[in-house]
């Protein structure tokens, strides 16, 4: 592995792991305070499907916190399926944004960082996936040329 891609793969382990950490921060703050707090008050719900912060709280500690510790873990350790699991939950922190910012709109500078570190962790984790020699643990290309091909 040459000095970019393990500059790509370190960068992208730290990303992950320090979205993982605030998520899951995050996360354990909204559903121990599942009726608001004064920077997140329950006013701001009123035009959502929600009644309180228990949920969202509950998908942010669990599906973005503890999926990116493991993304982030995986990714350091070279697990052959990091690229995978970083271009998911790269898409899940996109969407999960674009919800918040649609029901209670944009609030502060957290949910655009957050959009666009969720675009970063889907990209490198796409890029991880092209650069591997076998994505998924399927050897991808042409087969050899003295292997007959039946179409």
């Amino acid at each position: 592995m040459n000095n970019k891609n393990k500059f790509r793969l370190y960068f992208l382990g730290v990303i992950q792991f320090f979205i993982g950490i605030t998520a899951i921060a995050g996360g354990i703050r909204l559903i121990s305070n599942p009726n608001g707090l004064p920077d997140f008050p329950i006013e701001w719900l009123i035009n959502s499907p929600f009644t309180n912060y228990f949920f969202p709280g509950l998908v942010l500690l669990i599906i973005i916190g503890f999926g990116y510790v493991a993304s982030g873990t995986a990714t350091f350790l070279r697990k052959g399926y990091s690229g995978s699991m970083a271009s998911l939950l790269g898409l899940c922190l996109i969407v999960y944004m674009t919800v918040e910012v649609w029901f209670v709109g944009l609030r502060n500078f957290l949910q655009p960082l957050y959009f666009i570190l969720g675009v970063i962790v889907f990209a490198l984790g796409s890029n991880l996936i092209k650069s591997a020699k076998k994505p998924f643990g399927i050897e991808t290309g042409s087969p050899p040329n003295n292997i007959p091909v039946k179409i």
